[in-house]
């Protein structure tokens, strides 16, 4: 017996949505083959074509049948079976539904018996009118149990069964409704896509009954601040949406934004705890120029990712603005992928120098894209959106491989390059891809430095990231935290770390020079890092008082543009061979004293 929801325009068309399990056994076909498709996949080419055309009148025609025919199984196998077809009709919502019940025929039926229509009974004998009018009374009986039945797939196809909201399959459904009722003079509307902020940390740290127990508050906050005209849905995970008719201004939906937020500010309770989380929001507003609902969705889903940008718990409305970006962040993708095609993404080096000798200690790789029209691209203009599409690792890949290629070249320089320093994010370090790379490299892994690039948070440092680390410490390769001291990497972290190298962030060392107190802290960073055994790097030194001051304030290498800018490995080749790698002559400290005045106020 199965149960298949049906066009309203056409009985034929339908798709099935529940059917037990002999009815599985007798087609020998699986739940995920049936549910959500035709009833077509029974035809089989041995099908009589008069009965076939015959069923198909009888399903336009809403009419209750029976048909003894031959379908075919999942093998292939002929199947002789009589079909019989029940129409049902919910009268709390009106959809139509299809009652289909099979009972497999151990022979096949003789030719003259094929259909027998319920509804033509002059060729019956009372005898006979007597048994279909028990079976019609059995089949009512059946019916009202079935309209349960249909009442809860219906019910369970358009809600969440977490939260009790509308699911994504229905808020689809509505937003495409809402779009046609607004192309036929009808009002216009906005969405606003509300995302969970730290929803991930509750769930990891609490487990996954708080985070359900959390989704569960939110829906019902939702229902309770909304009205009956708005729909709410949960799209999944931590997301949801609400649809909410414009009315006369846009100011009761910056409302409802608002109260979101300052719902969302508020402590959830769960089992004695207080759990705390935020939201962002983004909204946008369908008018007479919305096209479809995928235009209207991703516009709300891109003024939520302004709001997370720009540092979550807020909201943002969509602007023309944001769309000339979404269009940018589009068509710049679209050239990524092809840029990874064509493997357009070539390393370039930055200097890095011993602060006691002003020699070489090595350099720091760092990606540039060649375009074809838009010449070198920085990694600033591409890696976010890089890191988005998932495509990071293709590109660490094809960096290294140009890399090993750069490398042998610049060991034919009269300077040798010790170490060679590449950015890796944190969410890279959780991937192994990255040991096969540095294995495959043909690079000797005790050359190598390995910068987490990103902010490093205590959470991000999970059993993956420190296997990697281990393992990376194995091959010799060194581990760096970069921008220490931006507010990103703790204490702690660097303790769960234990990093070899510790790069200071350019906006400690470049004010140094002219503030006491920025003197004060750059020498409490080097302190920590001196205090756990680590090389400390001085970034973004661009003159000699602040490279004198980075290296008597006791930082072992030092990096910035004084040094060199980032450069092509034949520009590097030039430099090491025109200076024999001394890139800087640090002045004696006697000499220092006398001139500590004009440097330090």
């Amino acid at each position: 017996m199965g149960l298949a929801l049906a066009s309203d325009d056409d009985g034929a068309v339908m798709e099935f949505h529940w059917c037990n399990k002999p009815f599985f056994n007798v087609m020998g076909f699986d739940e995920s083959d049936v549910i959500g498709q035709r009833a077509t996949i029974f035809v089989g080419p041995d099908m009589d074509q008069s009965a076939h055309l015959l069923t198909i009148d009888k399903l336009m025609r809403w009419e209750h049948f029976s048909v003894e025919v031959q379908l075919t199984k999942k093998n292939g196998e002929p199947v002789w079976v009589a079909m019989t077809w029940t129409p049902l009709t919910d009268p709390e919502n009106g959809s139509r539904w299809w009652l289909c019940s099979l009972i497999e025929l151990q022979a096949r039926p003789s030719p003259n018996k094929n259909v027998l229509d319920f509804r033509s009974r002059s060729s019956v004998n009372d005898d006979l009118l007597t048994k279909y009018t028990e079976q019609v009374a059995h089949l009512e009986s059946e019916n009202r149990r079935l309209r349960s039945i249909a009442k809860a797939v219906t019910r369970d196809s358009n809600e969440d069964p977490l939260t009790g909201l509308s699911n994504r399959r229905h808020f689809e459904a509505n937003v495409s409704v809402w779009i046609a009722a607004l192309r036929n003079r009808g009002a216009a509307f906005a969405i606003l896509y509300i995302d969970l902020d730290r929803f991930k940390a509750i769930n990891d740290t609490l487990g996954h009954e708080a985070g359900d127990g959390l989704l569960i508050a939110v829906a019902s906050m939702l229902k309770r601040i909304t009205s009956n005209t708005d729909l709410v849905a949960r799209l999944g995970g931590d997301e949801f949406v609400i649809l909410r008719p414009l009315g006369e201004s846009a100011l009761k939906i910056s409302s409802l934004a608002d109260e979101i937020i300052r719902e969302m500010s508020k402590p959830f309770e769960y089992d004695g705890k207080s759990v705390s989380c935020g939201a962002s929001v983004g909204l946008a507003i369908a008018d007479e120029n919305t096209r479809n609902p995928d235009e209207i969705v991703g516009d709300a889903d891109t003024a939520l990712y302004h709001a997370k940008s720009t540092g979550r718990g807020r909201w943002s409305f969509f602007t023309a603005e944001m769309h000339a970006q979404s269009v940018a962040t589009r068509h710049l993708a679209a050239e990524l992928l092809v840029a990874c095609k064509r493997k357009e993404f070539i390393p370039y080096f930055q200097p890095l120098v011993e602060a006691s000798t002003g020699r070489i200690a090595g350099v720091e790789v760092l990606v540039r894209w060649s375009h074809p029209t838009r010449g070198l691209v920085p990694p600033k203009d591409f890696l976010d959106v890089a890191a988005q599409m998932g495509i990071l690792a293709e590109i660490d890949a094809i960096l290294f491989s140009r890399l090993r290629e750069a490398v042998a070249y610049l060991d034919t320089a009269r300077t040798e390059i010790s170490r060679f320093a590449i950015n890796v994010s944190a969410g890279r370090l959780s991937d192994s891809a990255i040991l096969h790379d540095i294995r495959v490299s043909g690079i000797n892994p005790k050359r190598l430095t390995v910068e987490i690039l990103e902010s490093v948070y205590l959470e991000q440092i999970h059993g993956a990231t420190s296997w990697t680390i281990e393992e990376l410490r194995e091959l010799g390769v060194e581990v760096a935290v970069d921008d220490f001291g931006t507010g990103h990497a703790s204490v702690q972290g660097l303790l769960q770390i234990n990093p070899d190298v510790l790069k200071i962030d350019r906006q400690f060392v470049q004010p140094a020079t002219e503030s006491e107190r920025a003197r004060a802290l750059i020498g409490s960073l080097i302190g920590i890092g001196k205090s756990l055994g680590l090389k400390v790097v001085a970034e973004g030194v661009e003159n000699e008082a602040q490279a004198r001051l980075a290296r008597d304030l006791g930082c072992d290498i030092l990096q910035g543009f004084y040094f060199g800018k980032p450069m092509a490995e034949s520009e590097l080749f030039k430099v090491l061979n025109e200076t024999d790698g001394c890139l800087w002559c640090p002045i004696s400290k006697v000499q220092h004293s006398e001139l500590s005045m004009d440097i330090l106020p």
